[in-house]
């Protein structure tokens, strides 16, 4: 009986070790949590990186899609356009 009690200290504080210790249970709950938030947000630059490349090509080739973000982003009018300017 004795040296039951006596292994069970020892095994107590390698349980406690395991479970509460530096790189132990509750560690590696927290790494796994941070862990899927990282690939949650490697997903989601994936897909930036998957429509930036597809914008890539239509602007390498694309003259309709050039012309489209030339006319939204930088105001350009074709030369068949008629521009109206309204004076406040």
């Amino acid at each position: 009986m004795k040296i039951g009690r006596l292994l069970l200290i020892p095994f107590s504080l390698i349980i406690l070790l395991i479970v509460f210790g530096d790189k132990g249970l509750r560690d590696y709950c927290k790494l796994q949590e941070k862990l899927s938030s990282i690939r949650e947000v490697n997903g989601l630059i994936v897909n930036e990186n998957k429509a930036l490349k597809k914008e890539i090509m239509l602007l390498r080739g694309d003259a309709r899609y050039i012309e489209m973000v030339a006319r939204r982003e930088l105001g350009m009018v074709d030369e068949k356009d008629i521009v109206y300017q309204f004076v406040e």
